[in-house]
């Protein structure tokens, strides 16, 4: 029977100056805190209504000890996502879950839903790996089932650009099988923002 999925969400708190710089060069910091609250406590939802076992990576290290106000739930195990590259942070995070399916998000993609998680989980079930694709070449959700003997998954990724997914997908062992999921639109930059918001009025 398949270990229960362990679901890392890589987090910072929503405020100026932190979360959402470069969001923040094109709507202004305010603008950019009150939407990293939002994508934040979307995610936060998704993932409590996802079944997985969740765990918060959270950066700095003193957001360890806050609450935000209910939005990071007490009972949520916390790991501070340590010091270097995303690289690095990430690596932390595989190597500290146990073998078995575990998934990583951020919280820059708003439509991220429980069933999302949950297709991804499935995937995994029948997969080595599943990838969910974001429209500017990066991804929503990296999966795989962690094994003894990885190769350096996160090696040499060239992160926050239109190669991220493909340099993770190419430090892939060449015989895993990877499920594709559908893509969705991440929220890095203001005109992120107007593609994903203004067409849809889905802002509250």
């Amino acid at each position: 029977m398949m270990r229960r999925a362990r679901l890392l969400i890589y987090a910072k708190p929503p405020r100026m100056g932190l979360a959402k710089t470069r969001l923040a060069a094109g709507v202004g910091r305010t603008e950019a805190r009150r939407i990293a609250h939002f994508t934040l406590a979307r995610t936060m939802r998704t993932a409590l209504a996802s079944g997985c076992e969740t765990h918060l990576y959270l950066s700095p290290r003193t957001a360890l000890s806050e609450s935000l106000g209910g939005l990071w739930p007490a009972h949520l195990p916390r790991h501070d996502q340590g010091p270097g590259t995303l690289t690095e942070k990430l690596a932390k995070g595989l190597s500290e879950a146990p073998n078995g399916p575990v998934l990583f998000i951020g919280t820059d993609a708003p439509d991220i839903s429980p069933a999302l998680i949950r297709q991804a989980v499935r995937a995994l079930a029948r997969n080595d790996a599943v990838l969910g694709p974001a429209e500017d070449g990066g991804f929503w959700l990296f999966g795989l089932n962690k094994r003894p003997g990885l190769p350096a998954i996160f090696q040499n990724v060239r992160w926050s650009g239109p190669h991220a997914m493909a340099d993770l997908t190419a430090n892939l062992p060449q015989n895993w099988c990877v499920q594709i999921m559908q893509q969705l639109q991440d929220i890095d930059e203001q005109a992120d923002w107007k593609t994903w918001y203004r067409p849809t009025l889905r802002y509250i």
